[in-house]
């Protein structure tokens, strides 16, 4: 005889199987294989795709991630061969965005807003570029359509121009050992985060990293250059800049310049510029980071 009882605890058991299926679902839904780069989901909401620069992983997201993660569903990429995450590919610029698009499409996420820091916000401009239709707004977090003027302290620099000198970078890198690629960074980690303790962090990622691809994705930074490209997107873009390297007013100043006139002719593109925090502004201020993010995303 069938009674109440038996009813309702079979039905108990049948949404509990229900609830488990759905649970093994989600999570090999987020599992899809990519070539370049491991992802990391937390929080629910409208998607961000939070992706990192050289030599990091999604480590040095954690604390922006945990207040984005209160309104929105937060994929944290790590990119193979960067920190702690062990190369499995010959790498590539262009191998990392399919794979983004790849991502977007496998999860059938909804124009995921895109926050890259470095090089990883150098892959936003690329995705605004090439796949605006894929994603919603970006955040650059110091990471410049062409970063060549950087070094040569003037927009009339081209991708061309800098090709000798990526390659020999390139190669250069291809040959170090881990100990000589945290000795490298070392010299220069001074304009990469504030405090002693950030630095160290940087520093110890750099040293975990494969240095070939670290060659290969300098290479490739050097050499694209997004800013024509960007002109016919309509994505709505944040770039945050920051100079707080620098110490005279003619630097900042200097270093505002060069950012700004990447947008030039750039529908929706807003830059704003720290003097206070350096290259990983989120180690040295992400209260004002998020803010700014939140203010920008919720416009």
């Amino acid at each position: 005889m069938i009674t109440r009882k038996h009813i309702f605890k079979k039905a108990r058991t049948l949404t509990l199987i229900v609830s488990v299926f759905t649970a093994l679902l989600l999570t090999h839904m987020y599992a899809v294989a990519q070539d370049t780069f491991k992802v990391e989901v937390k929080g629910e909401g409208p998607s961000i795709i939070l992706i990192p620069g050289l030599m990091s992983d999604a480590s040095v997201f954690e604390s922006l991630a945990d207040d984005l993660s209160k309104r929105h569903k937060v994929h944290l990429m790590s990119v193979k061969g960067f920190a702690n995450t062990p190369a499995t590919i010959d790498f590539s610029l262009d191998k990392l965005l399919n794979d983004i698009v790849h991502y977007i499409d496998s999860n059938k996420l909804q124009n995921p807003n895109i926050i890259g820091h470095s090089m990883g916000g150098l892959t936003g401009f690329m995705l605004a570029s090439y796949h605006e239709d894929k994603i919603g707004k970006l955040v650059s977090i110091d990471g410049l359509p062409f970063i060549g003027p950087i070094f040569t302290r003037t927009n009339a620099t081209t991708a061309d121009m800098m090709k000798p000198q990526a390659q020999n970078i390139k190669t250069m890198f291809t040959n170090m050992t881990k100990q000589q690629l945290r000795s490298q960074t070392q010299q220069g980690v001074y304009v990469q985060a504030t405090s002693l303790a950030n630095q160290a962090r940087v520093v110890e990622m750099a040293s975990q990293s494969d240095p070939s691809t670290v060659g290969k994705a300098m290479y490739d930074v050097l050499t694209s250059d997004m800013r024509e490209p960007l002109k016919k997107s309509s994505t709505t873009i944040l770039m945050l800049g920051a100079s707080g390297g620098f110490t005279e007013l003619a630097q900042h100043e200097q270093v505002r310049a060069l950012y700004e006139q990447q947008f030039e002719n750039v529908k929706n593109a807003e830059v704003v510029m720290n003097t206070k925090t350096r290259h990983f502004m989120f180690f040295d201020d992400v209260q004002w980071v998020s803010q700014q993010v939140t203010r920008f995303l919720d416009k």
